[in-house]
């Protein structure tokens, strides 16, 4: 066995405190990862870890390893880097994670795409809603819907995102067409769920954000179902146009109070800070950015 891969498991077991999470970053199983750590053990005749059912901690033999090889570890991974990005050959192994809702529209088509144009690419894609810790969990990429925060991430924006708030057609006439945003305080809203506060729907009034307080039919941590109940009328939904847009065309969804809706949200990638980022994630963003466009118009 490479020793050079042998000190690479060794550093993502020691920095992530577990066999699973070094294992999923590494993209082999634990038992591999125990395994290469053992046998590091062997060479040097030393143990470098302890280990118990719930955690691994360094040895002082451990903190001594870990410390000396990190340059030449970091070293051989610029390299690596520089020398994919002069051959221009995007390859391995990528970690994505986005939202349920983009499953829900034609971002799997784009991701299927982006897989034919670079064939040595492998995207590994785990859907959630979820905020997670890149770094501690081992992605690559997050592609996120909402406003842009103050992160300890590089964001490349993607696209705004226009918000539709619709019901269907027998909803709003037997409930009235809102004209302006207070108008939904009378509605059935189903809406998302909430860590903290009461349900309410977000817009814009003068260029300033005005929430409005709703009486909530039904919560749901994901936008799917929701949008499902709307189409059976109980009530209405303000979800991202992306995924309401194919239910407005054929006329299922109509949208309301549209010059209300915020404008500062956006679908943007996040990604963590390295000095040399893969050849293969710098393929995906350029990619996405280079076909990620603004819906049309929905009349």
């Amino acid at each position: 066995m490479d020793g050079l891969e042998l000190l690479k498991t060794f550093r993502e077991v020691a920095l992530r405190g577990s066999f699973s999470r070094a294992a999923n970053s590494l993209g082999m199983s634990k038992a591999n990862a125990s395994k290469y750590v053992a046998l590091l053990e062997t060479r040097f005749g030393v143990r470098l870890l302890n280990r118990s059912t719930r955690s691994v901690s360094l040895t002082d033999a451990g903190h001594l390893l870990l410390e000396r090889s990190k340059p030449l570890l970091e070293m051989i991974e610029r390299t690596e880097s520089e020398l994919q990005g002069h051959a221009g050959h995007p390859r391995g192994r990528l970690r994505v994670t986005a939202p349920h809702g983009l499953g829900q529209s034609s971002f799997a088509g784009l991701i299927g795409e982006f897989m034919i144009t670079y064939p040595d690419v492998h995207v590994s894609l785990h859907l959630s809603n979820r905020v997670i810790d890149l770094v501690e969990e081992g992605v690559d990429v997050a592609l996120r819907l909402g406003r842009i925060r103050d992160e300890n991430v590089i964001v490349r924006r993607l696209r705004l995102m226009d918000l539709a708030l619709c019901a269907t057609p027998a909803y709003w006439a037997r409930r009235g067409m809102p004209k302006k945003p207070d108008d939904m305080r009378r509605h059935d809203v189903l809406t998302y769920s909430l860590a903290g506060g009461g349900p309410q729907l977000p817009f814009e009034v003068d260029g300033q954000p005005y929430s409005v307080p709703v009486t909530s039919r039904m919560d749901a941590n994901d936008a799917a179902p929701l949008v499902g109940v709307a189409l059976a009328g109980l009530g209405a939904v303000c979800v991202p146009m992306i995924m309401a847009q194919s239910h407005i065309e054929r006329g299922a969804l109509v949208p309301v109070l549209r010059e209300f809706m915020p404008r500062d949200l956006w679908l943007y990638a996040a990604y963590s800070q390295r000095r040399h980022n893969s050849a293969a994630l710098r393929a995906l963003l350029d990619f996405l950015e280079a076909r990620v466009r603004d819906p049309e118009p929905v009349s």
